[in-house]
């Protein structure tokens, strides 16, 4: 399944918008349809390491959803974004969230707190089925591998790197899934992890390998960057 299609059942998910489930259906509003294409080109803005393009696209995502005003989606749409910040290791408030907490539903604060690592544990059973594995106590690297949508695969690996019970395999997991899926961003991000851990260990090998591959990833080795 390619990224695209990823990025674009995820955000149907976190959503809720079945655009097009019946082709006999009445035609979608054009807020879904424009709200929906933002939001997949802002994520994948975000993942490649465009910010420019990625806050103009999620400027589009909130003009369209305040236009139903709907707490709920909105709400939807902030934790997407974070969900993406978090998966590249920006581990910060979601402060688009916040500002919306009040009005949002029971399962969009517990997948608030979940990105923030501050889960309890009465609100598991409110996440996505896919992180509810991976959030529970004591979960590595089985549990991330088995999630099959490669955002939430970086999510749920994310948390469990800021537990701090992140193992090498779950480092390496997390490399392998971003690389795969060309996200310049997070794998930048998780590669560091992974440097870091070879200075500390003293393995000099390692550091010089990781750090020609940071060169490459920021397409720094021809003196050019993207």
């Amino acid at each position: 399944m390619s990224s695209l299609t990823n990025k674009l059942r995820l955000f149907a998910i976190l959503l809720l918008m079945a655009l097009g489930a019946c082709s006999s259906g009445p035609k979608a509003p054009d807020w879904q349809m424009e709200a929906k294409s933002s939001m997949d080109r802002a994520l994948g803005a975000y993942l490649e390491g465009n910010t420019r393009v990625e806050a103009m696209e999620f400027g589009r995502v909130r003009s369209e959803l305040s236009s139903t005003g709907r707490a709920d989606l909105m709400a939807r749409a902030e934790l997407l974004r974070c969900a993406g910040r978090v998966a590249s290791l920006v581990l910060e408030p979601c402060a688009g969230f916040e500002l919306l907490r009040q009005d949002a539903p029971a399962a969009e604060r517990a997948y608030a707190d979940y990105l923030e690592g501050r889960l309890q544990p009465q609100d598991l059973a409110l996440l996505p089925a896919s992180q509810r594995a991976a959030a529970a106590a004591g979960a590595d690297v089985a549990a991330v591998k088995g999630i099959a949508d490669p955002l939430s695969q970086l999510v749920a690996a994310a948390v469990i790197f800021r537990s701090g019970r992140a193992s090498p395999a779950l480092l390496q997991q997390a490399v392998d899934t971003a690389s795969s899926q060309g996200w310049r961003r997070p794998l930048l991000a998780w590669l560091g992890v992974q440097l870091q851990v070879a200075e500390k260990g003293g393995d000099a090998d390692a550091v010089a390998r990781l750090r020609r591959r940071i060169a490459l990833t920021q397409n720094t080795i021809t003196g050019t960057k993207p």
